[in-house]
């Protein structure tokens, strides 16, 4: 990740874990590393403000403005192996997942509380709940078939 990073950013440094920092233009600071599920984490800081107005009011601002998106841009398709358009499908995809597991869970909340429901089925849902919850507070979308799961209980 680091070695991708040094073709579109300045300033390079590499900790012990392996995560990059470095800066371009109006990008005061990227950092970035694969997590553990292999998925790209990465942290920007932007010029704001006042900043940013000196900065695009330079000789070189908009330029180097626009090359700052260029590059941001080159470096998400490289590293995620996707354009612009695909991540902005996938972050389309993994927000409607999160959704429907979360409408499963308040679904399934209200059905043992208005249903007469055995006891192995409320500790099953409570299962899947619980698993679901890891999921949508890890930032890992969950599964169709394990929003299913809790659905089919009821």
């Amino acid at each position: 990740m680091a070695k991708l990073a040094t073709a579109y950013f300045d300033d390079i440094n590499v900790n012990a874990e392996g995560v990059f920092t470095g800066s371009y233009g109006l990008l005061v600071k990227v950092e970035g590393s694969y997590d553990d599920a292999g998925k790209l984490a990465v942290d920007v800081v932007q010029l704001k403000g006042a900043e940013l107005g000196a900065f695009l009011e330079s000789d070189e601002g908009p330029q180097k403005a626009m090359e700052s998106r260029r590059r941001w841009s080159g470096f998400l398709d490289e590293a995620t192996g996707y354009n612009a358009k695909q991540r902005g499908d996938k972050a389309k995809e993994d927000a409607k997942k999160f959704s429907k597991a979360k409408s499963a869970i308040k679904m399934a909340h209200k059905s043992m509380e208005l249903m007469n429901v055995d006891q192995s089925t409320i500790d099953k849902a409570h299962e899947l709940i619980a698993l679901l919850e890891e999921k949508v507070a890890s930032g890992n979308p969950p599964s169709e078939t394990q929003v299913k799961k809790l659905n089919d209980l009821f």
